[in-house]
């Protein structure tokens, strides 16, 4: 089987795809695939590190704020369709996987052009405008939540989850600590914001750190992303002092399967990669969704774990500080809650994703063939 996979720009796009990548591996061992991208998106450092082929097309997001803008995105899709099926007249995939934004738009055109068979996988609860317009030319649209079915054909529609590489459900925590250097018996928080950073999430970190920079029984494992590091790193040593001993500060989380599994709680965003990614590892959470983004799909997903009571769901509002610290609290000082939360997370993981999608697939295309 061969198989071309699209969606890009940020990892919550690029993950799914390359999860289910690695399922359609496990079984068909022969299984070929190439990655469409694009050069200004994550892709272009992801892709390759997993070992898989990747190629750029053009393509443009949908600006509309002017005509001029509007021509300009259409132009640079249009040619990005024409790169996208000289590709395939190449490659010749059997199927499309498209995980959606911007990129996927091309490609999917192309693909209907050629009439290959395309599978979507929508990550949120409010979905993105790509796999909303692109939903029409796909066979199957699976989705990370259930909210989202509303948003496309009925007769498409299967609820999957969000696919997460196997390694997320496949820790152990003690094994984790011990590898990272983390007391076994320390208490540890992980805080990030994403790839790039989110300045409130990096705020809550500082304040936690203020509150627990000196407590030796914690642990304090903070990715600022890369646009942040150097101010926080900075705001740490202001008058003159050093980072705490219990603080490692990143730019960037290198190694998230494994740090999810070594800590008691995770403070983020709930973006459909991270609450896939946390639920997985079963992991208590206090998610603080951003404001600004499509449908307030964050929120939709936060709530979806915190219904389940695997996670606190706090707004950005009122003194988000404050309540991110008095919830961390309840969660140290109450062994029994944070067991309760472990437990609701995982009820929320999305297990068999990947391989659902997979065997769908599969299945639809030899129905296709006989």
């Amino acid at each position: 089987m061969r198989v071309i996979l699209t969606g890009g720009i940020t990892g919550g796009h690029i993950y799914p795809a390359l999860a289910i990548a690695d399922q359609f591996k496990e079984i068909d061992r022969d299984a070929e695939f190439l990655y469409l991208g694009s050069d200004e998106g994550m892709e272009r450092y992801i892709v390759p590190k997993y070992g898989y082929d990747l190629k750029y097309i053009d393509s443009r997001w949908f600006d509309r704020s002017s005509p001029l803008k509007l021509a300009k995105t259409l132009f640079k899709n249009e040619r990005g369709k024409r790169q996208a099926i000289n590709v395939m007249k190449q490659f010749k995939p059997d199927l499309v996987v498209s995980t959606g934004s911007f990129v996927s738009v091309p490609v999917v055109l192309a693909a209907k052009a050629l009439k290959i068979p395309v599978y979507i996988h929508e990550q949120n609860a409010y979905p993105g405008v790509a796999n909303k317009l692109l939903s029409k030319y796909a066979r199957r649209v699976f989705l990370g939540f259930e909210a989202a079915r509303k948003y496309f054909p009925s007769e498409k529609v299967v609820y999957t989850g969000n696919p997460v590489r196997n390694e997320f459900g496949e820790q152990n925590r003690d094994l984790a600590r011990s590898e990272l250097g983390i007391a076994q018996d320390d208490f540890a928080v992980l805080i990030f914001g994403g790839s790039l950073g989110a300045e409130t999430i990096n705020d809550i970190g500082l304040a936690i750190i203020n509150k627990y920079g000196d407590d030796r029984n914690v642990t304090i494992l903070f990715g600022t992303g890369k646009d942040y590091y150097e101010h926080v790193n900075n705001r740490l040593k202001v008058g003159g002092k050093e980072v705490p001993a219990n603080v490692r500060l990143m730019p960037y989380i290198s190694e998230m399967a494994k740090m999810l599994s070594a800590s008691n709680v995770i403070i983020c965003r709930s973006g459909a990669l991270s609450t896939a990614e946390v639920t997985m590892a079963g992991r208590a959470a206090i998610f603080i969704p951003s404001p600004n983004v499509t449908g307030d799909h964050q929120y939709y997903n936060a709530k979806a774990v915190a219904d389940n009571g695997g996670a606190v769901l706090i707004t950005e509002d009122g003194d988000v500080e404050l309540r991110v610290l008095n919830a961390l609290k309840a969660l140290r000082t109450d062994g029994a809650l944070l067991e309760e939360m472990e437990q609701g997370s995982y009820k929320s993981a999305p297990v068999d994703a990947a391989k659902i999608i997979c065997e769908e697939i599969i299945s639809d295309v030899k129905a296709r063939r006989r």
